[in-house]
């Protein structure tokens, strides 16, 4: 399904990242993944790409439900329940790589896509560099993630993380669909969800308990993992902007190709404090 354009009002882009989490917030600027051994701080900057980061470390153990499909886009109700195990504390972006950071590292690296990036398409639904970056493959984001001293993250970091220290939970704020509007980006407005046919600037909306922006709506965002049903594809999670509400679930996901693009994919990363 193909949207129509709408230009964003310049009024409703006043949710950027650093008007969100500078207040009350102090962010300790990082260089490398060494330093992160000596430091329990809850908030930092990482130094390479600008990017905001939260520690996730609280219930190092979660008891959820595990998803079944019956096909790749077409999720079932959870039949049984597994423990999701993350053994060591990470750090993850509170926001989803934004085009303006994606910028930075085409212009500083040797990094070239597959396919060039065709940034009137980007821009007709990401319009400026708060908003995130789509449009963009697994290659893609990996190759921004190796540039930046970080990787993607895991399919159970990503989803340990949007769960936000909820169990058995629907969503990443809990169980009600209500008040989906007030966190999430996704078809329709209502609420904080002004965005009907475009991404929203990141950070827009309400963040989890982790502090961890979007992490249903606005865009999909790419795992590090190849499917365990067929490993020519890689897991994309958390819904998207021009998604109804069911595909918010946190136990929501997809299988495509890593050379897959679209309007609706975009990234976060995450490092982890044993990382060299």
């Amino acid at each position: 399904m193909i949207k129509k354009f709408v230009i964003v009002p310049t009024a409703l882009i006043i949710f950027s990242a650093s008007m969100v989490l500078s207040e009350g917030a102090k962010w300790i600027s990082v260089k490398n993944a060494k330093k992160l051994k000596s430091i329990k701080a809850k908030n930092i900057t990482w130094k390479k790409d600008n990017a905001k980061m939260v520690r996730i470390s609280e219930e190092l153990n979660q008891k959820i439900k595990e998803a079944t499909h019956n096909q790749p886009d077409n999720p079932v109700s959870p039949k049984k329940e597994t423990r999701i195990k993350v053994s060591e504390p990470f750090y993850m972006d509170a926001y989803e790589t934004t085009i303006g950071q994606f910028r930075k590292f085409l212009q500083s690296s040797n990094y070239k896509p597959m396919k060039p990036i065709k940034w009137d398409e980007v821009y007709m639904y990401s319009p400026t560099d708060k908003h995130p970056m789509i449009y963009v493959s697994w290659h893609d984001a990996s190759a921004y993630a190796k540039w930046a001293g970080k990787r993607l993250p895991t399919n159970k970091e990503w989803e340990f993380a949007t769960r936000g220290g909820l169990i058995d939970k629907e969503f990443p704020w809990g169980n009600n669909k209500n008040l989906a509007r007030e966190y999430a980006n996704y078809e329709g407005t209502g609420g904080k969800d002004n965005w009907d046919n475009s991404t929203a600037p990141v950070g827009s909306l309400k963040p989890n308990n982790y502090g961890l922006f979007d992490m249903s709506g606005n865009v999909s965002e790419w795992c590090h993992n190849q499917s365990n049903k067929n490993h020519s594809t890689y897991v994309l999670r958390g819904g998207s902007w021009c998604n109804f509400t069911d595909p918010l679930r946190v136990a929501y996901q997809l299988y495509p190709d890593p050379h897959h693009r679209s309007y609706i994919v975009g990234f976060r990363c995450v490092i982890r404090l044993e990382s060299p």
